[in-house]
């Protein structure tokens, strides 16, 4: 099944060109780039004061600038975003072609990279996944919108009560990027995008929808104070430092094996596409080609707190096609032109995952004990409704997944 996907050669090749090998010394320039990006994003946090700001690190060296400076807050989030990216990229090249690396050297660095990567994205999770379950309940109940306030204005500890007023009123910014206009709700068909009064049928949820929101917003945001902070002290530790020294010698030296300057890498990128195959081979594809899943919702009302059963398969995918477009950045460059197909998977995975966890903690907070029916009604609603919403995600990956197949197969002589 390798290769029905993508086609690892060069993309600026003609049909049939097979392109020369790339070897290590490749790798070793992608890594250098990576860990110079790395470095770039640490120090323009520390600038802008990103140790206050949110969704930050802290400014562990030098003078920092306020965060409430103009764009310091936005440069923050960028800077952690961009030290996310790029620990991502080292971490699943050195996975991937870990036959050319010192062995003691890539497996020392490796998870240090991704505990880092992972420690840093968590606030950053939480405080998407609220706006998406308030977007959400504004959504189903007709409630208007306010718009949302702009992050890093504030420590994020005392960002409850604001935020626990709005929950009350309906707030909800849209997108998993935090800060931006807030995403206007679905008008019904043949309404012409005019509003209309909430219909009696929806009574219920409208009544328990504020509850909800606060209820989720409380949960949600002490969540995410909580992620500050560990951010705040794994940035701060020595533990940190000493990744940052790592990639600060990476930088400038990657330790290879003798034979790796020499030693073709589409072999090693062709194995992380095929374990990418194989784990696609095992999602339920024909399932997924209905829009709408029944299956998804058997376990909805299950007491278990533990993850839905069906997701754990459709994220490894999400996983596995990471490091395959991170394997096709290595062999053809920064250079290249994105692959739309990978693309469009990868945010339909990325959609799933989303979806998957927000549903997640709708569920969590209906477990609440002693909530008034018509907030563990609304919760129950937007559980539901997100459990929809990964079931659209799926359909998606299946069509663009079947698509590329399909072409792939045609294209062949």
């Amino acid at each position: 099944m390798a290769q029905q996907h993508h086609d690892l050669t060069d993309p600026a090749a003609g049909p049939g060109v097979v392109p020369g090998p790339v070897t290590g010394d490749a790798l070793a320039g992608y890594l250098r780039a990576q860990a110079t990006d790395f470095l770039r994003a640490l120090r323009l946090h520390r600038e802008t004061g990103g140790g206050t700001a949110a969704g930050g690190t802290p400014a562990a060296a030098g003078p920092a600038a306020s965060p409430g400076a103009p764009g310091g807050a936005a440069d923050a989030v960028d800077a952690a975003r961009a030290l996310r990216r790029t620990a991502r990229r080292i971490s699943g090249s050195l996975h991937t072609f870990r036959p050319l690396l010192d062995p003691e050297w890539s497996e020392q660095i490796r998870p240090e990279l991704a505990w880092l990567s992972g420690t840093l994205a968590l606030e950053h999770a939480y405080e998407a996944r609220l706006e998406r379950l308030l977007l959400a309940l504004h959504r189903l109940s007709g409630s208007t919108p306010v718009p949302a306030p702009t992050p890093g204005t504030g420590d994020p500890a005392k960002a409850g009560a604001p935020a626990a007023g709005a929950a009350a009123t309906g707030v909800a910014a849209g997108g998993r990027t935090v800060g931006t206009a807030p995403v206007p709700h679905r008008a019904a068909p043949g309404t012409a995008g005019t509003r209309t009064a909430a219909t009696p049928d929806r009574g219920n949820l409208t009544v328990g929808a504020a509850k909800a929101g606060a209820l989720l917003d409380r949960q949600l945001t002490l969540a995410r104070t909580r992620a500050h902070s560990t951010a705040l002290q794994a940035l701060g530790s020595s533990r940190f430092h000493a990744v940052a020294d790592q990639v600060a010698v990476l930088a400038s030296e990657v330790r290879l094996t003798p034979a790796a300057p020499t030693t073709d890498l589409h072999p090693l990128a062709a194995a992380a596409e095929e374990r990418l195959a194989d784990a696609v081979a095992t999602l339920p594809l024909l399932t997924a080609g209905s829009p709408y899943n029944a299956e998804a919702l058997i376990h909805g009302l299950s007491p278990d707190p533990a993850p839905h059963p069906q997701d754990a398969p459709w994220h490894q995918v999400r996983l596995l096609l990471r490091l395959h477009r991170y394997a096709c950045e290595v062999l053809h460059g920064p250079g290249a032109p994105l692959d739309v197909r990978l693309l469009t998977a990868g945010q339909a995975l990325d959609r799933h995952r989303d979806a998957s966890e927000a549903a997640a903690a709708a569920a969590q907070a209906a477990r609440t004990p002693r909530i008034a029916p018509a907030t563990a009604y609304a919760l129950g609603v937007l559980h539901a409704d997100q459990r929809h919403e990964v079931e659209a995600a799926r359909y998606a990956f299946q069509h663009c997944w079947q698509k590329q197949t399909a072409g792939q197969t045609a294209g062949r002589p």
